[in-house]
């Protein structure tokens, strides 16, 4: 990985993280200021959706966090190790994870008239895409293991070439 990229990368990461925070702040504000009223049978349910969205949030600064780092391995040249192994994992889980918070989401605006029915089964829709995502960096890290075992059976096999020569 270049330099420019390897910048580029972290100052992404960062601001990303960054906006993430102030969402997450700004969603905790707005549902703890409140509106005052007893509400109406047609709101949404405020506690729930702003919880639901602020862990979804954290799943993408799970993510974030993580790529930081496996970009930190690769520019070091140490990604082809077993810990590695521990980003990847957080990675599938934090997909699975918001996979499991949207179509929660989904079910909790499902009952009432307050959202449409087209607009829960665009969130289904969109919770599939997302558990989808965590199946493929499910299949890529099945790739990654394959590959640091060829690079433990390489390093060994010219550890032995090594000594013969």
């Amino acid at each position: 990985m270049g330099k420019l990229t390897d910048i580029t990368l972290r100052c992404v990461i960062a601001a990303l993280l960054a906006g993430a925070l102030f969402l997450q702040v700004l969603m905790l504000v707005l549902l703890f200021r409140g509106s005052g009223d007893a509400g109406d049978a047609g709101e949404l349910p405020r506690v729930p959706v702003a919880l639901l969205i602020v862990l979804g949030i954290g799943c993408a600064e799970t993510v974030l966090v993580c790529v930081w780092r496996l970009a930190a391995m690769a520019r070091r040249g140490t990604v082809f190790s077993s810990s590695v192994f521990r980003y990847v994992d957080l990675v599938t889980g934090a997909f699975a994870g918001a996979a499991l918070l949207l179509w929660t989401l989904g079910t909790v605006l499902a009952p009432g008239e307050a959202v449409a029915p087209g607009v829960v089964l665009l969130i289904g829709v969109v919770g599939l895409a997302v558990f989808g995502v965590a199946l493929v960096v499910l299949v890529l890290r099945t790739l990654l293991a394959q590959a640091v075992a060829r690079d433990v059976q390489a390093t060994r096999m010219q550890a032995e070439l090594d000594e013969v020569i």
